[in-house]
């Protein structure tokens, strides 16, 4: 049986264990415009990962009462530690504990990974490195809240205020201090457009920060793992064995972190 550990403001589920000793971890918000959390890209997700040999968890973090600001930050931050804290019970390596999401999930990973280091992003008694994520696995992510912004993410998080909302565009954030990161992102998506990606990837490379990018030419937005476990087809989500090959390259990258 799968545990649960309740969170303020979340619950985070452990899947399936992988196979091995000091193994590579994962802990994965779902995506859902922080208005919910997809299951399609949930649990699944976080199997097939297991089966790669990486340790992988489920993050369903609250998205009410909204505007949601840093309640989400703050249980990704708690739910890291907890992993962190528990690595030998898992045989994982406590230095290799990565944080990962799909569209708004994504972004609240890539949160994480950009201000991990930053107090004033939490509370007082926050042990920062604790939660301090070793990577960040960012697939079709929400990035900014400028021209090409996922709107009602970024009313979800911050209320009508542009000014609020701008605290939370992701790709002003990125330093030096930002862990490796994986992105993948495909042309065709027209809810969090490819340029969320390719100005993430240019704040990444401006930063110095090491990173492995991956632009698939087809494909709506939402695929999750791109196969029949996920597909989706009254939205048109179907399964793409080209895209799905994603996950293959994004846990040889982990691995070889």
């Amino acid at each position: 049986m799968n545990e649960v550990l309740h969170l303020p403001h979340g619950v985070l589920s452990h899947a399936a264990a992988a196979e091995g000793r000091n193994k590579p971890a994962l802990v994965l918000c779902p995506g859902g415009g922080y208005a919910f959390c997809s299951i399609r890209e949930g649990m699944p997700v976080a199997r097939a990962f297991a089966r790669q040999g990486i340790e992988a968890f489920v993050l369903r973090y609250d998205c009410e009462p909204a505007p949601i600001g840093t309640m989400p930050l703050h249980t990704l931050s708690a739910a890291v530690a907890w992993v962190r804290i528990n690595a030998v019970r898992f045989g994982i390596d406590p230095n290799r504990i990565a944080v990962g999401g799909f569209s708004a999930g994504a972004h609240l990973a890539g949160m994480l990974a950009a201000v991990w280091h930053r107090q004033a992003w939490f509370a007082p008694q926050t042990d920062l490195q604790a939660h301090r994520p070793n990577a960040a696995v960012l697939c079709y992510p929400v990035v900014t809240a400028g021209e090409y912004g996922h709107r009602g993410c970024f009313a979800r998080l911050a209320g009508s205020d542009p000014a609020r909302q701008q605290a939370f565009s992701l790709e002003t954030l990125v330093e030096e201090q930002m862990p490796p990161v994986f992105l993948w992102h495909t042309l065709e998506d027209q809810t969090a457009r490819v340029e969320n990606t390719l100005l993430l990837e240019a704040a990444l490379r401006r930063a110095s920060v090491p990173h492995e990018l991956h632009l698939f030419p087809h494909g709506v937005h939402g695929l999750a793992l791109a196969d029949f476990e996920t597909y989706d087809p009254a939205r048109g989500r179907r399964p793409d064995r080209h895209v799905a090959h994603w996950l293959e390259l994004c846990a040889e990258w982990i691995k070889e972190l």
